[in-house]
């Protein structure tokens, strides 16, 4: 997945993992903090006030569908976004700010 070129396909990925599903608010939420900063997950988990459980399962989503990467092992492994968001970032804001889920309960900076 992460040498996916095509923009339509991109659009599609972004659009299943970011608004296709009750926990879309979570992963955008997720993105907007690994955005401006490597974090493990009890960071995350602190930051969004979320059990740490869900901050997992979330994360475990994001890396197969290789939209973040982690850099360590076990507890203090550090997740940061692949190059597909980095590349990509303005296309996720747009799925992100039209995603019925997301729409209502975030507003993008």
């Amino acid at each position: 997945m992460s040498s996916i070129k095509d923009p339509q396909r991109i659009k599609m990925l972004f659009w299943s993992v970011f608004a296709g599903s009750k926990g879309c608010i979570n992963r955008v939420r997720i993105i907007l903090e690994l955005k401006n900063t490597t974090l493990n997950t009890n960071q995350l988990s602190e930051r969004l006030r979320l059990d740490y459980k869900v901050v997992e399962r979330h994360l475990e989503i994001l890396e197969r569908n290789n939209l973040v990467a982690k850099a360590g092992y076990r507890y203090g492994s550090l997740y940061y976004l692949c190059e597909i968001l980095h590349t990509n970032m303005k296309m996720f804001d747009e799925v992100a700010a039209k995603a019925q889920h997301c729409k209502e309960n975030l507003q993008l900076g």
